[in-house]
């Protein structure tokens, strides 16, 4: 309809939540309520809810390879996320795609075990991810125990994100969002380090709600910003503030809760 202004685009590399809690439908809902346009590529179909994963069906990789090439031959991304990979195979077709893309901002979500404990990035995938993926990208974004994994070092309070944050970005050269929402904190506080700036977020700590897809919605939040031109460091704060405003919505559905 003429006079109504292009919208960015951005693409989501990502599993498919049935439940409509995590993975591709957190990230596509998040990337619509931020006023970008979602394309997606599906890794993985999942059978899982919010309280559990009952079956995992990885996506042949000559078919991540075709939605990667539709996407982008026909739509003018201008971010890129990914969260759960799940295959070596899947991982090294995503990289091959993105290598050739380098301009484009990579947010990577290293998804790598479900809130719900089930394994989400098999082991040969995750030395693949190290050694393909995070070199491409412009930010990691992992939790806890995913820095612990990828820093290869203890990460359990605010001074060992910093560390962790730093020996991330050497071993990989890309920033880092270090997430600290499993700290036995008052506040939810997440650490940011790119090699020249580094700074702390921090939101007041929601107590008694763990919905699903916080991974999922900040790092398409931080994508989504990036799309519409923000520098990464401004993403990510204003990814906070969404981040927060998402908990201060959370609604129920039957005996679940999620983000608003």
């Amino acid at each position: 309809m003429a006079g109504r202004p292009d919208k960015p685009a951005a693409l989501t590399i990502a599993g498919s939540d049935c439940s409509g809690g995590a993975g591709l439908q957190a990230d596509l809902r998040t990337l619509a309520k931020l006023g970008v346009h979602g394309a997606s590529v599906v890794t993985c179909v999942t059978a899982q809810n919010p309280g559990v994963v009952l079956a995992i069906h990885p996506t042949p990789a000559k078919v991540v390879a075709a939605q990667l090439d539709s996407v982008f031959s026909s739509l003018p991304i201008r971010a890129v996320k990914t969260g759960m990979l799940f295959s070596r195979p899947i991982i090294d077709a995503v990289a091959v795609r993105l290598a050739n893309c380098k301009r484009l901002p990579l947010v990577v979500d290293p998804v790598m075990v479900s809130s719900s404990g089930t394994p989400l990035l098999k082991p040969s995938a995750a030395t693949a991810l190290a050694k393909r993926l995070l070199p491409l990208a412009k930010l990691v974004t992992p939790n806890l125990d995913e820095a612990a994994a990828l820093a290869k070092r203890r990460v359990s309070e605010p001074e060992e994100m910093r560390d962790a944050a730093r020996a991330i970005h050497e071993r990989f050269g890309c920033a880092v969002l270090v997430k600290g929402g499993h700290l036995k904190t008052n506040e939810a506080i997440d650490l940011f380090f790119d090699g020249r700036e580094e700074f702390l977020l921090s939101a007041p700590r929601v107590r008694g709600v763990s919905p699903p897809g916080t991974g999922c919605t900040y790092s398409a939040a931080i994508t989504a910003f990036l799309a519409r031109g923000e520098r990464l460091p401004k993403a990510v704060e204003l990814a906070k503030q969404q981040m927060a405003e998402a908990f201060s919505a959370v609604y129920r559905v039957g005996k679940h809760r999620f983000l608003g």
